[in-house]
């Protein structure tokens, strides 16, 4: 068994324990990286970069129909789409990340890394210890629901639905959050049949209602079937490699070739010896503001793991934030909390969304009020074609005069969102927001439409 020592021990080669080596290994620490799969992580090979390789080749062909003048086939090549999802992901092989930390000294140790005492990480015969800090990284998993037979079908979880070889005749979505909207328009794109149940009244229950109207409408007017407010009882396979039966609550029956289910993650807090060092969690990791597991000045948890926002950009945000307090600062996350982090969905049309809802500021006791316009009714829209349409929402606290919540959709929304993040974390009084003129003709004249109608 061989003992190292390093300045910091990151387990975790995703995003955030990307950053967070690459922080402290900048500020000329001793970096071990350890990762149990790909660096990079489930981001890169499973999630964020294959899902959107399979959403954009159907969003370009949307766009060419609504500008008149193109030539449209009217057909996907889906053995090409699946082609270049490989290369996004280079094939499922991470050799293309490793120039980058060999540049900077980091140390990568490949296999499961287990706390193993305090300040001690464990990995295969090799134990590290840090000298100053030991960053767990891990993220999440899919989660499966307690549904009767599910665990015994073979279901798809969102890796299995972004890294398919090829396009399955029909496909069950159990789940109408971002993973079960995104994967239900990704694979209808391509020919399959898509039925897709959300057990709320409507799916993308954190947005607002009017952006998941108009993404289901989008959904259903492309042949996908919504069963919304409706529950699983239970999931069958009768044969082996046959179709699998997924009986609703109201007595309904769907059949199809797979199921997908896209029900929520959960911490990979399992197996990562927590124990050794007093830790009990069958959840998220606590961390306080500066990231740091309880009341230890030597752990800090980034990331999906500490259950704060599951979204990459903000777990990358938070390895900012701790790497700059493992460095000595006094830095603190607050823009991770309360469902408020900036977001997009990317279905066509797109949802890009900062801060709250109009009914999230209400239910936290904010006096607000909103504010709507059509995306297109600028002359920037006009560009993009015939039909592109959608809602654009600033939610206003009256009180204060300033933003604190935005949406946006329609056609490449998340270029709307960033000046709205931006006006949310400065707090840019409603006047002064008012000066910053939008370009014309550029579809950020929106911003100028809602502070009109706002009043200014």
């Amino acid at each position: 068994m061989a003992e190292r020592d390093f300045d910091a021990i990151v387990i975790g080669a995703g995003p955030a324990g990307e950053v967070m080596a690459g922080r402290l290994a900048d500020a000329d620490l001793e970096v071990a990286l350890v990762e149990r799969e790909l660096v990079g992580g489930e981001c890169s090979f499973y999630a964020c970069m294959p899902s959107k390789a399979l959403l954009r080749p159907a969003e370009l062909l949307a766009e060419v129909g609504r500008v008149p003048g193109l030539p449209v086939s009217g057909e996907l090549d889906a053995d090409r789409i699946l082609a270049r999802r490989d290369e996004v992901v280079h094939d499922y092989d991470d050799d293309a990340q490793l120039p980058w930390l060999e540049d900077r000294g980091i140390e990568l140790f490949r296999g499961d890394g287990r706390l193993d005492g305090e300040r001690k990480v464990a990995v295969g015969d090799d134990v590290l210890s840090a000298r100053k800090a030991v960053v767990i990284a891990t993220g999440s998993a899919a989660s499966l629901p307690p549904i009767d037979g599910l665990a015994d079908i073979a279901a798809w979880s969102s890796r299995e639905a972004t890294s398919a070889k090829e396009v399955p005749e029909s496909l069950i979505v159990i789940g109408g959050g971002v993973v079960g909207a995104e994967m239900a328009q990704a694979w209808r794109s391509l020919g399959a049949e898509i039925d897709l149940i959300e057990p709320e009244e409507r799916i993308l229950m954190h947005e607002e209602p009017f952006a998941a109207e108009q993404v289901e409408a989008a959904l259903v007017e492309r042949g996908v079937r919504l069963h919304t407010d409706v529950g699983v009882e239970r999931v069958s396979r009768e044969d082996e490699g046959g179709a699998i039966t997924v009986e609703l609550s109201n007595g309904e029956k769907l059949e199809g070739e797979h199921v997908l289910v896209a029900a929520g993650r959960k911490p990979r807090v399992e197996d990562i010896g927590l124990g050794s060092v007093g830790i009990e969690a069958d959840g998220p990791l606590e961390v306080d503001d500066r990231l740091r597991v309880g009341a230890r000045d030597w752990l800090y948890a980034i990331g999906d793991v500490n259950g704060r926002a599951l979204l990459t950009h903000m777990g990358k945000y938070q390895a900012r934030v701790a790497a700059a307090n493992i460095l000595g600062g006094d830095a603190k996350a607050t823009r991770d909390l309360g469902g408020t982090s900036p977001r997009v969905i990317f279905t066509d049309p797109e949802i890009a969304a900062a801060g709250y809802t109009l009914a999230a500021a209400e239910e936290a006791g904010i006096e607000a009020e909103a504010v709507d316009v059509s995306t297109a009714g600028n002359a920037g829209a006009s560009f993009h074609g015939r039909d592109a349409e959608g809602t654009s929402r600033l939610v206003i606290d009256g009180k204060r005069r300033v933003v604190i919540g935005a949406t946006f959709v329609g056609p490449d929304a998340n270029e709307l969102l960033h000046a709205a993040t931006i006006a949310i974390v400065g707090e840019v009084p409603l006047e002064r927001l008012f000066e910053a003129v939008p370009a014309f003709p550029t579809r950020n004249e929106v911003w100028l439409n809602l502070l009109e109608k706002y009043g200014l």
